[in-house]
């Protein structure tokens, strides 16, 4: 691609702003090369670690062909609007409720830019689910594992995004045993409505290698999941399904995330968001 610096002109620029647009650059786009687009890109090249000289050379080309790529199969995994109704027609649920906890649980996106889906790794989980796979967590516990294994919830290691992905390979690689590497992969939460992986056979998938796969595809596989989710979790005396229909947002809220949900104010975010939905 042809060399653009500030107060080029002609079809090349063009082409530049409209990627920048698309990645989410407000440009005005034209044959011209004005200030507004020289600073977009001394922004994006300090942002993707290059030289920020504002001059889109080679490597500024090759990384914002590669975002705008990156973002075309981000959107290609998206649920539509059609696909939410269609699924809370089949499960006797309100849109605005359906939409409200993927909004609650994933800011309603359940995958990365990156094309991976959301997840969070929880370092408690992992301990537990080493527990239940007969490895004794104490084994791996140490001053360099303590961000990814520890005997209680806590928030403190998280850190979003693509961060989760390095604790949740780090978790996995601590040993060559199939139980280990089972074990961390279950301990994250998944997709648009933050499914946890140990819950990978009760929702009827034949491995928790099986259900990440599966949470890879689109995010019409996250609100399948979702779907069996609530149908198959009962929590005190009803099914999340149930609790869900009834709008009780405590019940919901608790058997859904925990006894942490509290501390978090699930309940009431789910509130706010679905009477946000409902005035649509």
């Amino acid at each position: 691609m042809k060399t653009l610096r500030y107060r080029s002109r002609g079809e090349a620029v063009y082409f530049l702003e409209e990627i920048l647009v698309k990645i989410g650059y407000n440009v005005y786009i034209s044959n011209y090369f004005g200030k507004d687009t020289h600073a977009a890109i001394i922004d994006f090249q300090q942002k993707n670690h290059l030289v920020a000289d504002g001059i889109v050379g080679v490597k500024t080309w090759s990384k914002l062909i590669e975002k705008e790529q990156d973002l075309v199969a981000f959107n290609d995994k998206l649920l539509a609007e059609g696909d939410i109704i269609r699924f809370a027609k089949s499960y006797n649920l309100e849109v605005a409720i359906v939409k409200a906890v993927n909004e609650i649980e994933s800011s309603g996106k359940g995958f990365l830019v990156n094309g991976k889906p959301r997840i969070l790794f929880e370092g408690h989980v992992f301990w537990r689910q080493l527990k239940t796979k007969g490895v004794d967590p104490l084994l791996f516990s140490d001053e360099q594992t303590k961000d990814i294994l520890y005997a209680k919830w806590t928030k403190k290691y998280y850190k979003g995004g693509a961060g989760e992905y390095i604790r949740l390979e780090k978790a996995a690689g601590l040993s060559n045993i199939p139980a280990v590497h089972e074990a961390a992969f279950a301990s994250a939460s998944w997709g648009a409505f933050q499914i946890m992986g140990y819950h990978y056979e009760s929702l009827g998938y034949e491995s928790v290698d099986h259900f990440v796969s599966e949470m890879y595809t689109h995010e019409r596989a996250h609100l399948k999941a979702f779907g069996k989710f609530l149908e198959v979790t009962k929590f005190k005396g009803n099914t999340l399904l149930e609790w869900a229909r009834t709008k009780n947002w405590t019940k919901f809220a608790e058997g859904y995330n925990g006894s942490g949900f509290r501390a978090n104010k699930y309940d009431i975010k789910l509130d706010k968001a679905y009477k946000k939905y409902v005035a649509f």
